[in-house]
């Protein structure tokens, strides 16, 4: 029984408090590759331990040597109660996932409609008339990267290099589906259990290193002059956009360069932040496995 009692020990944990502790360890923000491979293991820990839970209690109800026809009820329960965790991922899947493909098909349609093609930015480009600064990409397979003449006319050519490296890197790495998997498990969870601050570390993670691709090919300084200029832009739903309110972009200007986390090197505190990974991912499997040990079904 006590592995099953820490499967529902360790969901509940990695769910609720887990999540709101990470988003306060902002000096993790330093690390961003590493940090967001930790809140993904983080999440899918959750789930399986979500999910292993009542499978790995048979064991312990109806014994080692199970027979099938005199532990129907056990089985059926055990059965429903992951069939639950796994109806509300399915749920939540279909929902955002059509939601976000709808509300990316209409915009990109628009875009196309609306926009001309930015000259040497490449065919999945396209120019708005507008006067507000505003670049954004569209992801998906029809892809799309969307400036206005307002940020051809205000930004100086390093820095327009900066915003189109920024919205390619999110396009190129498909920040989108990540920041996608996130959402649904979001939805998932229990309203008690979410954590909202948890969404808004991912997506400021996910940024971040949008913003260190954008260092790579524009240089630091322009890439914080770019997110100063386009901070408080409109972000049309569905899309990935560079701007943010004044204090993530004050934060995301801090972490263009960082070199180390919490005075470590960034290289020893991702090592580390990466063997937690493996370990969160590992421990529901274990603790099932050890559940399970020696049961037999006939």
């Amino acid at each position: 029984m006590l592995p099953v009692l820490a499967l529902v020990a360790l969901a509940v944990l990695l769910a609720w408090p887990v999540p709101r502790l990470l988003a306060r360890a902002t000096s993790l923000r330093r690390a961003p590759r590493a940090a967001l491979v930790l809140w993904q293991s983080t999440a899918v820990a959750s789930v399986l331990a979500a999910l292993l839970a009542a499978p790995a209690a048979v064991p312990a109800v109806a014994g080692r040597e199970v027979r099938v026809s005199e532990h129907v009820p056990t089985l059926v329960v055990a059965a429903a109660l992951s069939l639950v965790v796994a109806v509300r991922l399915l749920v939540a899947g279909d929902r955002v996932g059509r939601n976000l493909r709808l509300v990316r098909r209409r915009h990109r349609d628009l875009v196309d409609l609306l926009g001309e093609p930015a000259a040497g930015q490449g065919r999945d480009t396209r120019v708005l008339e507008h006067t507000t600064p505003t670049a954004y990409c569209v992801p998906g397979v029809h892809r799309r990267v969307v400036v206005t003449q307002g940020t051809l006319a205000r930004l100086a050519p390093g820095e327009l290099g900066a915003v189109l490296a920024h919205e390619r890197a999110h396009l190129a790495a498909r920040h989108d589906l990540v920041l996608e998997f996130f959402t649904v498990v979001h939805e998932a969870v229990p309203p008690v259990l979410r954590c909202d601050a948890a969404l808004r570390e991912v997506n400021l993670l996910i940024e971040v290193l949008a913003d260190r691709a954008a260092v790579r090919d524009a240089g630091a300084v322009s890439t914080g002059r770019a997110i100063v200029a386009m901070a408080g832009g409109p972000k049309p739903a569905g899309t990935m956009a560079m701007r943010e309110s004044t204090s993530a972009a004050r934060a995301r200007i801090d972490l263009l360069d960082a070199r180390t986390v919490a005075g470590l090197p960034v290289a020893v505190a991702a090592a580390g932040m990466y063997a937690v990974s493996a370990l969160l991912v590992v421990a529901p499997l274990t603790l099932f496995a050890l559940a399970v040990a020696g049961l037999t079904l006939f």
